[in-house]
């Protein structure tokens, strides 16, 4: 089974002075303004690490609330945080890191049970997964 959901992105310009819109397949984000000035300064508007840290955070809560509930243990509350590092080394811009900080409200689970849990959900929510996934690129140009 494959399911597919689909973002999308318009950009207009050069990088510096150029703007962009994102959108989601299911329209929670609608033509959300996004630039240079929002990824690199304090400008309105989103980013692409943004966007990633919101993904991972929230894939990473209901795995963790799956896992839980599967272990006898529904959690009562999830709340995570999913930091994005952005580093520039010589060859450019990376990801080199995503820092997931999650509090939990999960009644009747020890600390050592609960400390394996997330770390399974770490490495089982299939945002996790996509940093090593395979990236395929198809490119027209239209001019």
């Amino acid at each position: 089974m494959t399911i597919k959901k689909t973002g999308s992105a318009h950009w207009e310009g050069s990088v510096k002075q150029g703007k962009g819109t994102v959108s989601s397949e299911s329209g929670a984000l609608k033509d959300q303004p996004y630039g240079f000035n929002t990824r690199f300064e304090d400008g309105a508007g989103t980013n692409p690490e943004e966007l990633i840290g919101a993904a991972h955070a929230s894939c990473f809560s209901m795995a963790l609330s799956m896992m839980l509930g599967e272990a006898g243990h529904e959690p009562k509350a999830i709340d995570t945080t999913a930091t994005v590092h952005l580093d520039k080394d010589d060859s450019g811009f990376s990801v080199t890191k995503v820092a997931l900080v999650t509090k939990a409200d999960v009644p009747g689970i020890s600390e050592a049970d609960f400390q394996s849990t997330a770390e399974k959900a770490k490495g089982g929510c299939p945002i996790s997964k996509l940093f090593t996934a395979e990236i395929s690129l198809e490119a027209s140009l239209v001019n």
